[in-house]
């Protein structure tokens, strides 16, 4: 009973201390879909990701109220970052649900022309507004419409304290005439946030001096850490505090209201119950450190490098490869080291019998696109008279008219598609998760690569199949499963059904050597289909946006070679980044994995047409 009358009360005084809205809020999560390609069409970088930001103190005066509440001290404001756009994950503030909806508009239009960083805060906001409203004057009567809502929220002027009061009569003037203030006049606490502009002090990450060598921490030192609904929180990698000393407590512990500053947490197995991690909501920063200390209980082999006898065979010393420095803006010479490989002890094996019925559908679908002979007219040499062609000439030469040169011949010959098609499969771990209670990701691409095999043969379409997987840059695996020059057959069927998932997507290398591959070959039409569950990583700076824009580099260089490159993904979320790699038209996602090896074939014929 206690609780329950507690929990009333602080929702009751809650909504008496923050007029919110929640019945007209907008989410992100309801217009993440436009959101990415409103601010890539309006100028901005096309490499970030857009996520939901993290609540900040912002150090303004709080009312009585709220001080009684406990709320109000964190809001949500949107920032950008090296590899994000963060926005609020809920926008409520107003009674008007189009209004809501507006401020996101805006948010994401002053992120995408945000400039010179170096700039004071409110002179920075003020540039941005002017450039919006400049070179986007459909945007001028929402944001005269959010600006008079949002000065109805701020506090009068005239109920403040000297200092104070100066700070909010400039900021009214600056969201009314943008560019009129100068600066912001000092006050003994930072005004109230502006809603209408970005984040005047936005969260940045410090890294410690340790380092990790743990394989599954190579994403501790981020500058965030990623939650539920993709909220991003403030993370900083510091070193382990030395806890040898003891404490008196000198109170009772009842009295600790939230989590300690450091918690030694072991990393949690998929026996353990998921961790209660709400009370981390409440933190300002989340600190991570490494302890250097393992539980002798438990073991950790599942991304070592298997033995030389149950692993694959390699294939000579390794190809160096270049890989691009987002950072250094520069290609970095023999930085990477790929290893193909060929399986070992893999059987010849037939079709799986769970496909024969499929696969003989899409053989007979797939030969209508077999070369077959037609019959080329007007030609000046052939093995027939083109009766047609003689017929129309003679009737010109009779009717006096002056018959133009033509051929009167036909020709019986081949008509011949003249392509090559590389298809690149993503064999890194995350393949290993399940799809349904049967089959897991894996089990998807082994079937799609067998249909596709079987489709490709019954047009007589030139072909490979490769598979790729990375630990850090001295060990890209790249499996050969079919090359262009081998027949497909029940060989090349033992290799398909010997690959298995490992590691991590190291792709900028993979796709530039299938690259240098395919363009060997001579064929008008060369295709390349990378098929991948999710965005480029691995152990090292592979990640993130360095990742993808090594990946963005490598596609660039193989469209430079000739090549079309095309990506089909099963990642729910590959649209908000596989338009800066591949472009609006060179991927499709997959929205059903468990249809993925029917509706590839059909794909490739669409492309191929």
């Amino acid at each position: 009973m206690e609780e329950y009358v507690g929990a009333l009360w602080h929702r009751l005084i809650t909504d008496v201390a923050d007029k919110r809205y929640p019945s007209e809020a907008v989410s992100l999560e309801q217009i993440s879909k436009i959101a990415g390609i409103l601010f890539r069409s309006w100028g901005g970088d096309s490499g970030l990701a857009v996520k939901s930001a993290t609540a900040t103190r912002h150090g303004a005066k709080r009312s009585l109220l709220q001080r009684i509440a406990g709320s109000n001290m964190k809001t949500e404001l949107t920032w950008l970052d090296g590899e994000t756009l963060n926005l609020p994950a809920i926008i409520d503030l107003f009674p008007q649900r189009d209004l809501n909806r507006d401020l996101y508009l805006w948010l994401i239009a002053l992120a995408a022309t945000h400039s010179e960083p170096a700039l004071p805060w409110i002179q920075r906001n003020q540039r941005a507004t002017q450039d919006v409203l400049e070179r986007f004057p459909g945007l001028a009567c929402r944001y005269q419409r959010l600006a008079d809502a949002v000065l109805d929220m701020r506090p009068r002027p005239e109920r403040l304290p000297h200092g104070e009061r100066e700070q909010e009569e400039a900021i009214r003037a600056a969201l009314l005439n943008p560019g009129s203030v100068e600066r912001l006049p000092p006050a003994r606490r930072p005004p109230q946030p502006v809603y209408l502009w970005l984040h005047p002090d936005p969260p940045a990450s410090e890294p410690a001096s340790g380092k990790s060598n743990d394989p599954q921490d190579h994403n501790a030192g981020d500058n965030i850490i990623k939650k539920e609904k993709d909220r991003r929180y403030q993370a900083e990698r510091v070193d382990m505090p030395d806890s040898k000393d003891s404490f008196m407590m000198s109170f009772r512990a009842e009295s600790i209201l939230s989590w300690a500053e450091y918690i030694k947490v072991n990393r949690p197995t998929e026996e353990d119950d998921p961790p209660d991690d709400r009370p981390a909501e409440d933190l300002d920063r989340l600190s991570v450190a490494q302890d250097g200390k393992t539980a002798a209980s438990r073991l950790k082999f599942d991304l070592d490098l298997p033995s030389a006898a149950s692993d694959d065979r390699p294939l000579g010393d390794g190809i160096l490869l270049p890989e691009w420095h987002y950072k250094k803006q520069l290609l970095q010479p023999a930085h990477c080291r790929l290893q193909p490989m060929l399986a070992r002890g893999a059987e010849p094996l037939p079709l799986p019998a769970h496909l024969s019925a499929t696969a003989r559908r899409l053989r007979s679908q797939f030969a209508a696109l077999t070369p077959s002979k037609v019959w080329l007219r007007g030609q000046f040499d052939g093995s027939e008279l083109d009766l047609d062609a003689c017929v129309q000439f003679s009737a010109d030469r009779m009717g006096g008219l002056q018959a133009r040169e033509q051929g009167l011949y036909k020709s019986h010959q081949y008509h011949d598609r003249d392509l090559a098609c590389l298809l690149l499969a993503d064999l890194s771990l995350s393949t290993d998760s399940y799809i349904s209670d049967h089959e897991r990701v894996i089990d998807v691409i082994r079937d799609t690569l067998f249909l596709f095999s079987e489709a490709l043969s019954a047009t007589g379409d030139r072909f490979a199949l490769y598979g790729f997987s990375s630990l850090r840059r001295e060990n890209i695996r790249f499996h050969i499963l079919k090359e262009f020059e081998r027949k497909y057959n029940d060989e090349i069927r033992g290799r398909i059904a010997a690959i298995k998932p490992g590691f991590y997507t190291r792709m900028g290398a993979a796709i530039r050597h299938a690259s240098q591959l395919l363009v060997k070959q001579a064929a008008t039409q060369k295709l390349l289909l990378i098929l991948t569950d999710g965005k480029p990583n691995d152990l090292d700076q592979y990640e993130g946006r360095y990742g993808v824009e090594d990946t963005r580099v490598a596609i660039h260089e193989a469209r430079q070679m000739g090549l079309r490159p095309f990506c089909v993904t099963i990642d729910e979320k590959g649209s908000n980044y596989l338009p800066h790699l591949f472009g609006i038209s060179g991927y499709v996602v997959i929205r059903k994995p468990a249809e993925l090896p029917r509706e590839l074939p059909l794909l490739y014929a669409q492309l191929t047409r």
